[in-house]
């Protein structure tokens, strides 16, 4: 049995499909869907492409099983890292590390 690189994530990454509004530069409030999410970054899956290395803002509601309370508003900016075409459906896998966050309030 052979084995893969050794694992170098240090944060608990969350499987959650989520809704994700996410912008940059050459689109504002693209619906995605998240693969995962974790405190230093975020995968999505998205119709529309970015390139890597794409500054982007992306606003989701974390679920009471990530933050152990109510559920929680949270706006999110960061860059591309990775991108995976050929995803489901023909959409495009995006990882994004996540630079800075700030918790909304509830409209």
């Amino acid at each position: 049995m052979t084995e893969g690189p050794p694992e170098r994530r240090s944060t608990r990454r969350f499987g959650l499909r989520l809704p994700v509004s996410v912008s940059f530069p050459d689109a504002k409030g693209t619906e995605a869907e998240t693969r995962d999410v974790s405190a230093r970054g975020i995968s999505f899956s998205v119709d529309s492409g970015m390139a890597e290395g794409t500054e982007l803002e992306f606003t989701l509601t974390l679920p009471p099983e990530i933050t152990a309370t109510d559920s929680i508003r949270v706006r999110c900016k960061g860059r591309v890292v990775r991108m995976e075409p050929g995803g489901v459906g023909g959409k495009t896998s995006v990882a994004a590390v996540i630079h800075e966050y700030e918790f909304l309030s509830e409209p």
